[in-house]
């Protein structure tokens, strides 16, 4: 049973701030995707680079290219939520849909809540496809049905696909640690996640491309009109052209804009352009899992290609290893491994959440268990602060937001290896993302792109934004309840599935 579910899902229904925002009309802007091909064709066998530090910078981004691709986007999400963030976004694409942009989305099954009337509507567009990944747990599944995947299945109910990569034209492509609910853009109420995303053009997309073509034909991957069937011959043209009219009356309607994303929307195509202009063009790779994470299929085990390839990735550090994972629990072996490159002389630091700002608390139970054992191997680790200095370099309309600043956790999942090698992504460094979760990211072989992502995690490690683990700081605002679940769920055997 993956126990975290139910929690997990209350957090991401969390009451969000209305942000009716940029999945509006952006002026098209098709002229700078083809000067980007140009740029392409310039940099043979490079690929272009650019870090999405900030979650609205972001967000606008995607907007953006929703709005100007002209042929096809793919889409890969392990989280798209039913909040403002999410339903904007369905808009954007049956948008790009309405005008003849073939658009194809793959969201994996475990966190879904939209209704399945919702899904459906959209995915009746003669232009549009959705599928569901695994689908065991929540579309076209019962209560019953449900259990008995969970009882005759335990490994398949757990694996999930934890990949986030959009793909536009392909040409462009995005990737990172967002998935599309609010939270993951600055703009939920009460909580929001510090992550990172980089946009990649050039020779890496055929790479991408093929990664999601592999989900897109792997039998896993499930149509929504074959897993409802019944609910599909039920639903009338009538419900479907009520439900896609509101989309858009909601995306149109100028009462639901702040002043701040007007401005940001209408500066966006300047912008976008801009960021284009400032990519840096060098040797990418992308590493991936295929559908289904590995061949075990009767214990919690197997590794993956991800997995194999950041082992083999970390294994040739001489000097430095910077970590920035929202989870850190080792996996079997992982000890063992971190001990011989401390061993050859590797420094070895980590920042990950404190359980002042964790969102997981069966994550943070793993991490727990371990953390004593880490700081003993010689890993600087720093644990991140709910309120944490960076919010105001992260979110350009921070002074607006005042007082009322919502707690910040860590969602970024990156490292740097001697100043040199870069990995933007999804793995988390748990079990869970060894191996079960199907993961994704870029690889960036450049001291340049290196230097950047380290300084910012460098940054994150600082006083005045994490705390130092060896120090042994009683964290602030943690009440007795919070710690008393963490040591509740640290009594169960769950590291395998954290």
């Amino acid at each position: 049973m993956y126990l975290p579910v139910k929690l997990v899902k209350q957090t991401l229904k969390r009451y969000c701030l209305l942000l009716p925002l940029l999945f509006l009309s952006l002026p098209l802007q098709a002229s700078i995707l083809e000067h980007l091909n140009e740029l392409s064709r310039q940099h043979p066998g490079q690929s272009g680079v650019y870090i999405l530090e900030k979650g609205e910078e972001s967000l606008l981004t995607r907007a953006w290219l929703a709005e100007s691709a002209q042929k096809t986007i793919d889409v890969q999400y392990f989280i798209w939520s039913t909040d403002n963030i999410g339903t904007l976004a369905s808009e954007s694409l049956l948008t790009a849909a309405e005008r003849g942009v073939r658009v194809r989305v793959i969201v994996d099954d475990l966190l879904i809540d939209a209704e399945p009337e919702t899904l459906l509507s959209l995915d009746a567009h003669p232009n549009i496809q959705i599928k569901i990944y695994n689908p065991l747990h929540s579309v076209g599944r019962g209560t019953l049905s449900q259990l008995w995947h969970l009882i005759t299945d335990f490994r398949g109910s757990n694996q999930r696909m934890h990949d986030k990569v959009v793909i536009y034209d392909q040409t462009i492509a995005i990737t990172g640690g967002r998935n599309m609910a609010d939270e993951y853009y600055d703009y939920d109420h009460t909580y929001n996640f510090r992550d990172r995303d980089v946009m990649v053009a050039g020779s890496v997309l055929p790479r991408i491309q093929h990664s999601f073509d592999n989900f897109w034909q792997s039998p896993l991957s499930v149509s929504l009109g074959k897993l409802l069937a019944e609910e599909k011959s039920q639903l009338s043209a009538e419900q479907v052209k009520d439900y896609t009219e509101w989309l858009h009356r909601y995306a149109s309607d100028p009462l639901n804009f702040a002043s701040e994303v007007r401005i940001a929307i209408t500066n966006m195509a300047t912008k976008v352009e801009q960021i284009f202009m400032q990519l840096h063009w060098t040797k990418v790779d992308y590493i991936h899992d295929i559908p289904g994470k590995n061949n075990q299929r009767n214990n919690l085990g197997g590794g993956g290609q991800t997995t194999s390839s950041l082992i083999e990735l970390l294994s040739k550090a001489e000097k430095e290893i910077l970590i920035e994972s929202p989870y850190l629990i080792m996996p079997e072996g992982g000890f063992e491994f971190f001990a011989e490159l401390l061993a050859k002389g590797v420094q070895i630091a980590v920042v990950t959440n404190s359980l002042a700002s964790t969102d997981n608390l069966q994550a943070y139970s793993g991490y727990q268990k371990q953390k004593q054992r880490l700081l003993d191997l010689g890993i600087s680790l720093y644990e991140f602060k709910p309120n944490p200095g960076i919010h105001r370099h992260l979110i350009d309309r921070h002074e607006q937001l005042g007082k009322t600043s919502p707690i910040f956790a860590l969602n970024a999942k990156s490292l740097v290896i001697d100043n040199r090698i870069t990995y933007i992504g999804t793995f988390n460094f748990d079990p869970r993302s060894a191996n079960l979760n199907t993961e994704v990211g870029v690889v960036i072989d450049d001291s340049k792109i290196a230097h950047q992502v380290a300084q910012v995690i460098r940054r994150d490690m600082q006083p005045e934004n994490s705390w130092d683990a060896a120090v042994g700081i009683d964290q602030q605002g943690v009440g007795f309840l919070k710690r008393l679940k963490v040591d509740l769920w640290s009594l169960l055997p769950l590291d395998p599935v954290l």
